[in-house]
């Protein structure tokens, strides 16, 4: 599909499917999976990702905030939606629109324990996230007792869930460590279900993990960047598709003389007669300065050429004097073969980063 004269944000949905079932052969078949569509589907759209995996049969989602949820609701999503860092201020809004939080602390617990009395609810469902070694958020193990006094005394909620999050799953040389977050978790686990007598569903696995430790998925594992097309290692891309493509045209070409600068505080200064192209993109879109002084490569006609100068607010120039082309033409800022991966190691930052930061004033078009 062209972009028809603008920078655009291509979404593939049908590449949203090709990784999902992918990801899905990598667990059991009773195995439930939990698809993350914060930060707007990692930069995508969240409300079509959201749609296209309840129709592929997820069983879950998860958001970071509350607002991102009730957002999908007012969409109609009608799936269970996990809140992964609610805030206090917006419980009342959570369990108005069926939102599912994550309580990681006794003050955050009790205080959601107080607003489901205050609304009268019965059985709402929570989940707990333990804290393994991510030091991030979470409950520790030491905390068992009082979760459990909570939850024997307050009929205002119903434990669904309990998980945690691994530190570097991605990366084998932590094998050791992981290996250490997985029997915690395991602790923690079995010292919970005797003290309160059942046990509720348990996830730990993100992406990496169901790729390296998919003996350890428990009753549900959860993919972010999995589902939009990376699996944080080079044989694992190669068998996902990105679900995301940046493009944008050729605004104009100009011609400079030796010595002649480009852009902002003239960082760039041409050694020889150079032709640059100027594209309609720049880090308020998600392209970031770092990517500025040949740092960054975009593709035209299957050809890679380099950014030049620093990049400005709302566009970018690139120099294309080995490239045959003309105003108009299509441009490839990150997709299927010049990845999002493969445009931010080259800045030396990580694809949730870049794709995460496309702003939303870049059109999204889609793919079915």
């Amino acid at each position: 599909m062209s972009n028809a004269g603008e920078t655009v944000l291509e979404i593939d949905l049908k590449a949203l499917e090709h990784n999902y079932q992918y990801l899905k052969t990598k667990i059991k078949s009773n195995t439930k999976f939990l698809g993350v569509v914060k930060a707007f589907a990692y930069g995508s759209d969240s409300v079509a990702i959201a749609k296209k995996l309840e129709a592929l049969g997820a069983d879950y989602l998860a958001v970071a905030y509350t607002s991102e949820g009730v957002a999908l609701r007012e969409a109609g999503i009608k799936m269970p939606i996990l809140v992964l860092h609610p805030q206090q201020i917006s419980f009342a809004t959570m369990i108005e629109k069926s939102l599912e939080p994550s309580l990681y602390s006794l003050a955050i617990f009790t205080a959601f324990i107080e607003t489901a009395n205050k609304l009268g609810e019965s059985e709402y469902p929570i989940h707990l996230k333990f804290n393994t070694g991510l030091n991030r958020i979470g409950f520790e193990k030491k905390d068992i007792d009082l979760i459990v006094d909570h939850l024997k005394q307050n009929n205002a909620i119903a434990l669904r869930s309990i998980f945690s999050h691994l530190a570097a799953s991605e990366d084998l040389e932590e094998k050791a460590f992981t290996l250490r977050q997985i029997h915690r978790f395991e602790e923690i686990s079995k010292d919970l279900e005797t003290k309160l007598g059942y046990m509720p569903l348990r996830h730990l696995l993100n992406t990496s993990g169901i790729i390296n430790y998919a003996n350890a998925q428990y009753d549900m594992v959860r993919s972010g960047i999995g589902i939009y097309g990376f699996g944080n290692e080079a044989s694992e891309d190669k068998k996902l598709r990105p679900v995301a493509s940046l493009k944008t045209i050729i605004s104009q070409i100009h011609t400079i003389e030796a010595k002649d600068t480009v852009g902002y505080n003239r960082a760039f200064t041409a050694e020889k007669t150079t032709v640059t192209a100027t594209l309609p993109l720049g880090h308020a879109d998600g392209l970031g300065r770092q990517y500025g002084n040949k740092v960054g490569q975009v593709l035209i006609h299957g050809k890679l050429a380099p950014i030049i100068g620093n990049v400005c607010m709302d566009m970018v120039m690139i120099d294309i004097t080995d490239i045959p082309c003309k105003e108009g033409d299509e441009v490839i800022v990150f997709g299927k073969e010049n990845t999002a991966d493969w445009l931010a190691t080259s800045a030396n930052t990580i694809s949730y980063e870049l794709l995460t930061g496309i702003s939303q004033r870049v059109k999204r078009i889609y793919i079915e």
